[in-house]
């Protein structure tokens, strides 16, 4: 079995990085760059990216960010947030970003999944998968900063992906995002389960405990928090000496 990995995600808007709850209400939490490098010394075995607002204009920004980042930083950074394109992939790639991370264009566009894997490799295609519980018992896939639902069954999604070409998938919680409630434990099982590339955690990450359980009842190969790690409540340090007393084994 792989080592777990712990990730540090932040969310970048307007040049800054800020987190909310349930994707709104967010609040400022400090420089990109900075805190990049100071997950990065702490132990994070990646750092992700996310342009929340993904528009044009910011396009430019995050480029810079990224480059100035990856200049910094000695573990792998990825990428996402308003990635439309091949030409989006290989702006970032050549900015320093090791991985890209795609979610609504994947959905309107399969096909880019596969031209990207094609051109960059797999290991480069992460796809993001923003969930939400439906009252049916089952998990649908939203998009545009998690303001539309497209109806398409989370686990569905993530298998079609993985044949598509993508090489890991990002799968993040809204009903938990920010909350520090917990992992949807039983959602990322599913989804590790039924595909055989890497599932990352996302949402809901709120002490020693969550990190844990999602790595031994959910299956997850990596989780990633932000809040937990931007205000000091939980170091990455911290997790991973814990997961270690679990008999967990971490990177």
């Amino acid at each position: 079995m792989l080592p777990k990995k712990i990730i540090a995600c932040l969310d970048v808007k307007d040049g800054r990085v800020v987190k909310g709850v349930n994707f709104a209400g967010f609040k400022d939490a400090g420089d990109p760059v900075e805190l990049a490098c100071y997950y990065s010394e702490q132990g994070a075995d990646e750092i992700v990216f996310l342009d929340i607002t993904a528009t044009l204009e910011n396009r430019d920004t995050v480029a810079d960010l990224v480059q100035r980042a990856a200049s910094r930083i000695s573990v792998p950074l990825c990428v996402g947030g308003g990635i439309r394109s091949v030409e989006d992939f290989q702006k970032l790639l050549d900015a320093g970003a090791d991985k890209i991370s795609v979610n609504s264009a994947a959905v309107r566009d399969k096909t880019l999944i596969a031209r990207a894997a094609e051109k960059f490799g797999s290991q480069c295609v992460v796809v993001a998968i923003d969930a939400r519980a439906e009252a049916s018992g089952g998990y649908e896939v939203y998009i545009n900063g998690g303001k539309v639902n497209t109806g398409i069954d989370v686990m569905n999604w993530a298998i079609e992906a993985e044949k598509l070409g993508a090489g890991e998938i990002l799968l993040t919680s809204m009903d938990a995002d920010g909350t520090k409630a917990g992992f949807d434990v039983q959602m990322v099982r599913a989804v590790a389960d039924a595909v055989k590339i890497p599932c990352t955690a996302s949402g809901g990450g709120g002490s020693l405990e969550h990190f844990a359980e999602v790595f031994e009842k959910g299956h997850a190969d990596a989780a990633l928090a932000a809040s937990l790690f931007h205000f000091g409540e939980l170091t990455v340090k911290e997790i991973k000496e814990y997961l270690m007393e679990r008999g967990i084994t971490v990177r």
